[in-house]
Formats: structure tokens, C-alpha cells, sequence
């Protein structure tokens, strides 16, 4: 489990058309938006696993929910 939240200004940088420029506040507010979707994205996944009576929280768990939520927020 990672204790730190991941950089993310070298992944914005690599799929940004262009040369940008992220300042610190912006690059903090990218890594807390990743860390509150990951976030719900594990709480989602749990109730999946619970609806379906499993213990553990597996991959197709986070897949189905992925899913979903992408779709919601896409539309």
C-alpha cells in the first residue's frame, strides 16, 4: 500500500497536447481529485462485493463499478 499519493504532474505533462505548465496548487488539486475518486471507487467496489456475499473486494468488483462510474460521469 503506498503511504504517499503518486506525482502526477509528469503523467498531466505526457498527455497534454503541447508544452504546460502545472503550478503546485494545481498539481495538489489533481492528486486530491485522484485520491477522492479512488476513494469512492474502493467504497463502491466493497458494497459490489457485499451485494454479491464476498469477502474480499476482487478485480471484477472494481471493474463493474469502474465501469459504472466512468459512464456516469461521462454522461
Amino acid at each position: 500500500m503506498l503511504k504517499k499519493a503518486p506525482k502526477l504532474k509528469s503523467t498531466v505533462k505526457t498527455k497534454a497536447k503541447g508544452s504546460i505548465i502545472v503550478r503546485p496548487a494545481s498539481e495538489a488539486m489533481i492528486e486530491l481529485v485522484t485520491l477522492l475518486f479512488l476513494n469512492s471507487l474502493t467504497e463502491e467496489a466493497k458494497a459490489k462485493a457485499f451485494e454479491e456475499k464476498s469477502a474480499t473486494i476482487r478485480a471484477q468488483h472494481v471493474r463493474a463499478v469502474a465501469k459504472k462510474v466512468l459512464k456516469k460521469s461521462r454522461g
